[in-house]
């Protein structure tokens, strides 16, 4: 028995489905696509804003930018005054031409190259220091400007993550960064936290609080803390998730390949996006004493959020047309145009599970696959795993045996819904020499939909 995890139904996606726009579209690229909404960016911005404002929370927001690299997104914040989270020198570059100002970017990641570090300095972005020896690059370069630094703390709940200072360095750091004058101007704290559990962040974010008060004693401004980001996007409904990870067995993959439920990226969330900033607020640090919130407004403390997933939850979606298909005993194996490298689950040994949606072409009597056999037009169900064009095995979009409402054709379309969030492109590469399926920007403000193609 085939296992079904379909994604939340969504109205406007539906509404592009029924168009006709997807198939126009996969005729004039001539292969496959990722198409955006940026509307459902700006939607969940707001929503972010206004779970601080409810608050009565100071903060800001940047946009994680290495989870998606469309260009729209980055016009969106510059247009909504947004910062954007920015980790290699490509990043901030793009950022800073769609119009994102030096001090509304935030550049964070491991070990970070001189020449990062100095445009970040002349532009007045806000710097998260990760190591000792990182600390002492910025103090010595000259920017002409003090370098905007959070101190990154190494999160005592989880000893083996590769981020941030510890105790020991911690202290020094502080020390260092009092003794530099106007060299460096010490703003706060940050942390980079694995895992999308609100306790943890709660409980961190609290001790940065604490942190702040002390580093002012010391004579450093240190008024803001980071949280990161790792706030879940809620792609399928809790009984689907459910019964699927208690069903799921080798049998429903090709090649009776094994999946343990840890695999998967926790598909269902019952406190998602915005509204999980909402829990992470209203949670006491430590389990006792006032809300993070208030302890935020009593040592007025700005917070800073890097959600990037969750502000592209619903914002796009990956388009395949149907390339072949083969039938093996008891399912099928579809085979698309495009590889399994647009779906990066499979960075990490896991698969993307929200199922896709077949939409299915005219039928072509001239196509000989529609000729080859009248029963494979009937709309009966038909299992089966998508396979990518490249000559590797190992290439499956969807190891899954996925219940088809019907066998798919030649020039269907499948549609993997709610890829915007670090599917797309994550881990795209030209194999084969085959081209990068470009991305389309879809918008609404007519009858129909419109696109054009992100710059």
């Amino acid at each position: 028995m085939a296992l079904t995890l379909p994604a939340h139904p969504d109205p406007l996606a539906e509404r592009i489905h029924r168009s006709g726009l997807l198939h126009e579209l996969a005729h004039g690229l001539g292969g496959p696509f990722h198409y955006l909404l940026p509307e459902r960016f700006d939607a969940n911005l707001a929503a972010f804003r206004a779970a601080l404002a409810d608050a009565g929370v100071d903060g800001r927001i940047h946009y994680a930018k290495k989870a998606n690299k469309a260009s729209v997104f980055v016009d969106r914040c510059a247009a909504a005054d947004t910062g954007v989270d920015v980790a290699s020198l490509g990043e901030l570059r793009d950022a800073l031409g769609h119009g994102v100002r030096g001090e509304h970017l935030v550049v964070t990641g491991p070990a970070k190259s001189a020449p990062l570090l100095r445009v970040a300095v002349r532009q007045g972005a806000l710097i998260a220091v990760d190591a000792p020896d990182e600390l002492e690059h910025l103090l010595g370069l000259d920017g002409g400007r003090p370098a905007r630094v959070l101190l990154r703390r190494h999160p005592p709940s989880q000893p083996g993550s590769r981020f941030g200072l510890d105790d020991g360095q911690l202290h020094r750091a502080l020390e260092r960064c009092a003794a530099a004058g106007d060299a460096v101007r010490m703003e706060g704290f940050s942390f980079h936290l694995s895992g999308y559990a609100v306790r943890p962040r709660a409980d961190l974010a609290g001790e940065l609080v604490e942190l702040c008060l002390h580093a002012r004693s010391l004579g450093l401004p240190a008024d803001r803390i980071s949280i990161g980001g790792g706030f879940p996007v809620d792609y399928v409904a809790a009984d689907a998730w459910d019964a699927f990870l208690t069903a799921q067995r080798p049998g429903h993959y090709h090649g009776e390949k094994s999946f343990a439920a840890g695999d998967f990226y926790p598909y269902h969330s019952p406190v998602a996006g915005a509204d999980a900033l909402r829990a992470i607020l209203a949670a006491r640090p430590g389990g006792t004493g006032p809300s993070l919130a208030e302890r935020l407004r009593q040592a007025g403390v700005t917070l800073l959020l890097e959600p990037g997933r969750a502000l592209l939850d619903r914002a796009g979606s990956s388009v395949f047309p149907v390339q072949g298909v083969k039938d093996r005993a008891g399912y099928g194996i579809v085979t698309v145009d495009g590889t399994s490298l647009s779906l990066s689950e499979q960075w990490f040994a896991s698969e993307y599970l929200p199922e896709p949606v077949l939409l299915r072409a005219a039928p072509s009597p001239a196509d000989p696959a529609d000729l080859a056999d009248p029963a494979d037009l009937a709309d009966r169900p038909y299992r089966a795993c998508v396979g990518g064009a490249s000559c590797l095995d190992s290439d499956l979009l969807t190891w899954r045996k996925i219940a088809f409402p019907a066998r798919p054709r030649v020039g269907d379309l499948l549609v993997y819904p709610n890829t915007a969030g670090y599917q797309m492109d994550s881990n795209e590469s030209p194999f084969h020499e085959l081209p990068l399926p470009p991305k389309v920007v879809v918008d609404h403000s007519g009858d129909r939909p419109r696109w054009r193609l992100d710059r």
